[in-house]
């Protein structure tokens, strides 16, 4: 259960804000009474859910780029916050293998200056960097993996990963660890679905976009198995993580895995099916023609530690989480109230919570 007392004042920095996760976190922050300054590029999507759910509105809004040190070092100064989350990132694996360079530029690159922005931000408490579950050596068990497992990643978007994994790690021991109170930590969430995503080359999106448009959504991988869950979940994990680094920095400053119950690991397939059944009147079919890219067959996270030491675990089945999906872009498309429904979720949310 999340602690609104705690959060209630707080100054947190997310950078990230304008993508998906960053801006279903800003407004669930707001939510929460904390008081929020995202830097992040312009969205890169249009729609989006910082567009469309005005996530700008009550918060202060920096665009920047991570790439850019000086600035982003300027701009947390300049904050003075207690709380720094960092989301931002190139996400995309496809993308990764036409753009290599920017994704190392981002991923790694951009998190060192984010910890270098921290080192000279005295009021920083609490920092937690967003990696991704792709960052372990994906050997193609079915075993979960755990936090203290290899880090790897055939493609550079995992592999950058991996690799940020351990620029916090090295930090971590290098220049956090000596005075004890200051805390930093990882999270690696699985395959996370909401509303407003539109990013290309991920199922949900590129379903919305087929099925809005009478099409038969093309699908790469119909038999890979997945981690899948809805956004809320992760984030969920994500603020009782900072509320526990805040209370004992030395015990929580490690990495941790936020994933869904076993039984909601499913194959691409299924979660077609379904969605298609909520959307209705929609189908979908095999992508022959693909390009074709190395994509890991299954993935799987060991969340044994995130539920047996933060009390953590996941409060929507996987149908329920597409149930709500569907509710939200079909509210858009409906030209419905986004705003609305989308604090609606996020207080329907709360209230599953235990």
């Amino acid at each position: 259960m999340i602690d609104s007392s705690f959060w209630r004042g707080k100054k947190v920095f997310i950078t990230g804000h304008t993508g998906f996760k960053g801006g279903w976190l800003t407004l669930w922050l707001k939510k929460l009474g904390a008081e929020v300054t995202g830097y992040s590029l312009a969205p890169s999507t249009a729609p989006s859910l910082y567009n469309e759910a005005n996530v700008a509105d009550g918060m202060h809004s920096v665009i920047g780029d991570i790439r850019d040190r000086d600035e982003l070092a300027k701009c947390m100064i300049a904050a003075k916050p207690d709380i720094v989350i960092h989301m931002a990132a190139q996400p995309l694996v496809r993308y990764s293998y036409h753009h290599p360079v920017e994704t190392y530029e981002v991923n790694v690159m951009g998190t060192v200056h984010l910890l270098e922005a921290v080192r000279a931000c005295e009021s920083v408490q609490a920092t937690l960097v967003i990696t991704s579950d792709k960052c372990y050596e994906n050997r193609e068990r079915n075993a979960g993996y755990r936090e203290d497992e290899a880090m790897g990643g055939f493609d550079p978007y995992s592999n950058s990963k991996g690799c940020a994994e351990l620029v916090v790690s090295a930090y971590r021991q290098s220049f956090f660890e000596s005075g004890g109170k200051r805390a930093l930590a990882t999270a690696r969430a699985g395959n996370v679905i909401g509303g407003g995503d539109w990013s290309e080359d991920r199922l949900i999106p590129d379903m919305v976009r087929s099925f809005s448009g009478g099409e038969a959504v093309k699908i790469r991988q119909p038999s890979a198995i997945r981690p899948w869950q809805h956004v809320f979940e992760a984030l969920h994990g994500y603020l009782i993580l900072i509320e526990r680094m805040w209370a004992q920095p030395k015990d929580f400053s490690e990495a941790w895995n936020f994933g869904p119950d076993e039984s909601d690991s499913k194959p691409v397939s299924w979660i077609a099916d379904r969605f298609a059944s909520l959307w209705g009147e929609a189908s979908w079919q095999i992508e022959r023609d693909a390009e074709q890219l190395h994509e890991a067959g299954i993935l799987r996270l060991d969340c044994s530690k995130s539920r047996e030491r933060l009390a953590w675990k996941p409060s929507l089945t996987l149908d329920e989480a597409l149930e709500w999906i569907a509710a939200w872009y079909r509210c858009h498309y409906e030209k419905g109230d986004i705003s609305a429904l989308s604090g609606d979720q996020l207080d329907r949310f709360q209230g599953c919570l235990k």
